[in-house]
């Protein structure tokens, strides 16, 4: 269950910083005079109105020229991208012995020898596999 979980949040996190590492977008300020106005991030900027009375001409020191400054922040735009084939042979081996534990190495089973030579199997009285008829099929 926790691994589960750990597992979804781990891609959703991943999957986040790939969009915002390739996000690119642009802040833009309207200034009238030294005063800053609007700033606008993903919407239209809204430019002040020289002739209306909400700005006010006296706080203008003499500067009647309005201004807009643009910061734009460029993601990346290339991506690295890698195949598993692109990987060493002996590097894909210890990946997939690490990735899956439960995973008999055939080549392990065939090298280790289980030596039961002083074992001697009990005796059989009744062959209760007969007797119940469950056979493997």
């Amino acid at each position: 269950m926790i691994k589960h979980l750990f597992h979804k949040i781990s891609s959703v996190g991943l999957a986040m910083i790939v969009l915002f590492s390739t996000m690119s977008f642009t802040i833009e300020k309207h200034f009238c005079g030294d005063r800053l106005v609007d700033v606008a991030l993903f919407s239209k900027l809204n430019k002040c109105n020289m002739n209306s009375s909400s700005v006010e001409l006296d706080n203008l020191v003499e500067k009647a020229c309005c201004k807009d400054e643009v910061n734009t922040v460029i993601g990346q735009n290339e991506l690295l991208t890698h195949s598993f084939d692109d990987v060493n042979a002996d590097v894909q081996i210890e990946l997939f012995n690490v990735t899956q534990p439960n995973y008999v190495n055939t080549e392990l089973k065939l090298s280790s020898k289980i030596g039961f030579d002083n074992y001697l199997p009990p005796n059989l009285i009744i062959n209760r596999l007969i007797i119940n008829q469950s056979f493997l099929i």
